[in-house]
């Protein structure tokens, strides 16, 4: 499990293991935000695990590209459904096949399933009687959160929203 990083700003930084976040506040460099609602065991202490941290001090951010679109991203994206079916999703499909001049892009790659990616193939989404549910995007100003994480926790969306 991650735990989402703030700035002192709010703005999300970073994405790092729970055990991590729970060390930053340990030494004073963070406070909690949102309690997971773990507990993270030691020989003489339990220390709750925070889902989302805030830093103490304000740390200067480096400009920050798009990323190219991955699996573990485009699986978060989609919230691990199928976009065709609404079944769970075990891979990716490119909504205008690479064969016809489809790109690598957030905007033509989409969560499915393995059943309906065969049977779309190598053909267009009309051709195959196909549709996604959801027209395909790059997510937010965050994608990278997606990246690392995989899964967005629940307490995260407040902070991404913005």
């Amino acid at each position: 499990m991650h735990a989402l990083v703030l700035n002192a700003t709010y703005e999300p930084l970073s994405v790092v293991p729970e055990r991590r976040a729970a060390v930053l506040v340990l030494r004073g460099r963070a406070v909690m935000q949102e309690p997971s609602g773990r507990v993270l065991h030691a020989a003489t202490v339990q220390v709750p695990i925070p889902a989302v941290v805030r830093l103490t001090s304000y740390v200067k951010v480096p400009f920050r590209r798009g990323m190219t679109p991955t699996r573990a991203a485009v699986f978060a994206r989609d919230g691990h459904r199928c976009q065709y079916c609404g079944g769970s999703a075990e891979s990716l499909d490119h909504v205008i096949p690479r064969s016809k001049g489809g790109d690598h892009t957030w905007e033509n790659l989409v969560a499915a399933c393995r059943r309906c990616n065969l049977r779309k193939g190598d053909r267009m989404p009309g051709e195959a009687g196909y549709r996604p549910m959801r027209v395909p995007a790059r997510p937010s100003r965050f994608d990278w959160i997606y990246a690392r994480a995989g899964r967005i926790h629940p307490a995260w969306e407040t902070y991404l929203a913005s």
